[in-house]
C-alpha cells in the first residue's frame, strides 16, 4: 500500500495596535522599560491525503519501479487538488477538516479583461484566429510541480500579433504575474540585487489624452484642405479667379486674402476641437489663461503654415479632382509619421527620416508639450 499525505501548519504572530510611549529623562536617571504586546493567530493543521493500493508482486518485479510511479502520481494528484481548492471562491471552511479558499468571501474586482475556459486547445486557437479572443494561455498539467521543484516551469501564451498594442500588453501583464513564481518563499530583509525606482514627473496620461494633439492637428489640416486648397481650385475651374484679377487689388493681396481666410477657418476648427477634446479627455486645468494663450498662438502658426503649404502645392493645379486625390495621400504621409499615434522612437530608420521632414511632427510636439506637460514655448 502506497500513501501520500501533504500537511502544512502555519502559526503566525501578528502585532495589532502596538503603541510605544517615549518621554525625556534626565542624566543618570532611570529609563522606562516598554513591553511589546502581540496578538497570536493560530491556523490549525490541515491535511490532504490520497491512498493507492498495489500488489506485492507489482511492487517487487515492476520495471520501472511501481512504487516511484505511484508516489509521483499521488504527488501530482495532491498538488492539483491543493491548487484547485486554494483559489476556489465557493470553498468554505470546514471545522477540523479543511480551510476556506483564499477567495472565499472576497468581492471580485471588475476588470476590463474577460477570460474564457477552453477544454479543447484547438477550439481556443480557432477562436483566436477568428478574432473572438486576443490570446490563449496554455498551462501544462505539471506546472505547479515544476514551480515547487524549481524545474523550469513554463506556460505558453499564443497571441494575435497583428495588434501590437494588445499583444505587448498581454505579454507584459502575464510576464509580471509569472515573475512572482520565481521569488523565494522568504524574501531577505535587505535586498542583494540592484533595483530601479521609476519616478514620473507628470500625472498619468491615458491614451485618449495622448491622441488629442494629433487630432487637433488633423482637424486644422482638414479645414485647410477644404477651406484653402479645394475652394481655390474650384474657383479656378469655374473661372471666378478671372474676376479677381480685374479688381484693383494686387496679386499679393489676393493670395494673402486666401491665406488669411483659410487660417481663420482653421483656427476656429482647431480651437473648438481643442477645448471640447480637453474636456472629454480630462486634460488638467483646460481653461488656464496662459495655457490657452500659448495654444492659440500655436494653432494660429500651424494653421497659417499649413494653408501656405497648400497654396504652394496647388497654385499651378487646374484639375479639381487632383487636389482631392493628393489630400488623401497627404493625410496618411503626414499624420502617421508625426508621432500622433505612436512614439517616433519606435519607428524604423527610414520612417524617422520622413518624420524629420514632416510639418505635422513639430505641430504635434508643440501641442503635446502644452497639453500634456503644461510647459512653455521653450519646449
Amino acid at each position: 500500500m502506497e500513501s501520500s499525505q501533504a500537511t502544512r501548519s502555519i502559526r503566525a504572530w501578528v502585532a495589532w495596535g502596538l503603541a510605544l510611549a517615549f518621554v525625556f529623562v534626565g542624566a543618570c536617571s532611570v529609563d522606562r522599560v516598554v513591553f511589546l504586546g502581540f496578538d497570536a493567530t493560530t491556523v490549525p493543521f490541515t491535511k490532504v491525503a490520497a491512498i493507492a493500493v498495489i500488489t506485492q508482486e507489482l511492487a517487487r518485479f515492476s520495471d520501472p519501479a511501481a512504487e516511484g510511479l505511484v508516489r509521483d502520481s499521488l504527488a501530482d494528484t495532491v498538488i492539483a487538488r491543493v491548487d484547485t481548492d486554494l483559489f476556489d471562491p465557493d470553498l468554505a471552511a470546514v471545522a477540523n477538516v479543511s480551510p476556506a479558499g483564499l477567495l472565499n468571501g472576497v468581492t471580485p474586482i471588475s476588470i476590463a479583461t474577460n477570460t474564457i475556459d477552453y477544454a479543447d486547445q484547438g477550439r481556443a486557437i480557432a477562436d483566436l484566429r477568428n478574432g473572438r479572443v486576443n490570446g490563449v494561455l496554455t498551462i501544462p498539467p505539471d506546472f505547479s510541480r515544476r514551480v515547487l521543484s524549481r524545474n523550469e516551469p513554463r506556460v505558453a501564451l499564443i497571441e494575435d500579433n497583428t495588434d501590437g498594442f494588445v499583444s505587448v500588453a498581454l505579454a507584459g501583464t502575464l510576464g509580471s504575474m509569472l515573475a512572482a513564481y520565481g521569488q523565494p518563499a522568504r524574501a531577505p530583509r535587505i535586498s542583494r540585487t540592484a533595483s530601479l525606482d521609476v519616478v514620473e514627473i507628470y500625472p498619468y496620461v491615458p491614451y485618449v489624452q495622448y491622441l488629442l494633439p494629433g487630432s487637433v492637428v488633423m482637424s486644422i489640416f482638414m479645414m485647410v484642405m477644404i477651406g484653402g486648397g479645394i475652394i481655390f481650385i474650384d474657383d479656378k475651374a469655374r473661372g471666378l479667379h478671372e474676376g479677381y484679377l480685374v479688381t484693383p487689388i494686387k496679386k499679393v493681396e489676393l493670395i494673402a486674402g486666401f491665406n488669411i481666410s483659410g487660417t481663420i477657418k482653421a483656427v476656429l476648427a482647431g480651437m473648438f476641437l481643442l477645448l471640447i477634446g480637453s474636456l472629454i479627455a480630462g486634460i488638467p486645468n483646460p481653461f488656464d489663461p496662459m495655457r490657452l494663450l500659448r495654444l492659440f498662438v500655436v494653432v494660429v502658426v500651424t494653421s497659417f503654415s499649413l494653408i501656405s503649404l497648400m497654396f504652394l502645392l496647388m497654385v499651378r493645379v487646374s484639375d479639381p479632382l487632383l487636389p482631392r486625390a493628393v489630400f488623401g495621400i497627404l493625410n496618411t504621409v503626414l499624420y502617421f509619421p508625426s508621432g500622433a499615434v505612436y512614439p517616433q522612437q519606435g519607428f524604423p530608420g527610414w520612417m524617422q527620416v520622413i518624420a524629420v521632414m514632416d510639418p505635422f511632427t513639430y505641430a504635434v510636439h508643440a501641442f503635446k508639450s502644452l497639453l500634456l506637460k503644461h510647459t512653455g514655448f521653450a519646449a
